[in-house]
């Protein structure tokens, strides 16, 4: 499965990108195909968390280690479920107190030959709505100033 690479700069501190992003338990309140999360352990440098995603009738769930180095990167270590291998690293530079860039890293593949062509159709538009997703609760949470926000790759 190719991997797919965005870099944005947003209207938000890389602070707040980070609580986002970490904040998995909520996962479920905004973005799309995520019906379930379920955080096992969590500590400032470190979240192990079930996830369950749908999307008409199939339902996978995986298990993931999570690294965090508060403020500037969020790593996905993937433990189990359907995939048998998945790279996924949040990184969050500063600009300046309100603004940040944040570039998202995603690559995976199923072991299900079925659901990697399934994903392979889907990948580039379901990364754009996620992306999307995180953009607008990032809005949600923090204010409304998306007339800075632009994507720089």
């Amino acid at each position: 499965m190719p991997g797919i690479r965005e870099t944005r700069r947003l209207p938000y501190s890389a602070e707040q990108m980070f609580d986002l992003v970490a904040d998995v338990a909520r996962y479920g309140e905004f973005l799309p195909w995520v019906i379930a999360t379920r955080v096992r352990s969590n500590s400032e440098t470190e979240m192990v968390a079930d996830m369950v995603v749908g999307f008409k009738a199939i339902r996978e769930s995986f298990t993931s280690r999570v690294t965090k180095d508060r403020p500037r990167e969020i790593a996905v270590h993937y433990v189990d479920g359907p995939l048998s291998d998945l790279e996924n690293v949040w990184t969050f530079r500063a600009i300046d107190e309100r603004t940040c860039e944040i570039d998202f890293l995603v690559d995976f593949t199923f072991k299900n030959r079925l659901f990697e062509k399934i994903a392979g159709q889907y990948f580039d538009k379901a990364f754009r709505k996620m992306v999307e997703a995180f953009e607008k609760r990032a809005a949600q949470l923090y204010g409304s100033n998306s007339s800075s926000a632009h994507s720089v790759a």
